[in-house]
């Protein structure tokens, strides 16, 4: 099972802010927030790993993500899209039940996140 996906997009992107801000990895997760519930976390660090964390390479950058937030996270693709005068990273995730209208704050399908607890106790 592939943890994440990210596209070629958001790889380009990426790389190209990781010129600009220098930087090793983003760290992804989710944390409690917002109105739905949960919050997308998306930050760019320099590795800053630690026994609570997952690191995936992906050649010029690393993805950093805590154990806590893998169940929510395997299986999603990181997107970058451009939707008018607006740029974004985009979690593309199935395990997404609802999202608020301010395109922040998200409600998962608990069913689909405990499938996958089990994947994250093995890391």
């Amino acid at each position: 099972m592939e943890m994440i996906e990210i596209t070629n997009e958001a790889i380009t992107k990426i790389l190209e802010k990781q010129r600009k801000e220098r930087f090793d990895a983003i760290r992804l997760g989710i944390t409690g927030g917002g109105c739905a519930g949960f919050e997308y976390i998306f930050d760019s660090c320099n590795d800053g790993a630690t026994d609570e964390d997952v690191k995936l390479d992906y050649g010029k950058f690393s993805v950093l993500i805590n154990k806590i937030s893998i169940p929510y996270l395997v299986g999603m693709t990181l997107d970058y899209q451009k939707e008018g005068l607006n740029e974004v990273f985009k979690f593309i995730n199935p395990k997404e039940q609802s999202s608020c209208g301010c395109g922040i704050s998200i409600n998962f399908d608990l069913e689909k996140v405990n499938e996958d607890k089990i994947f994250a106790i093995e890391l």
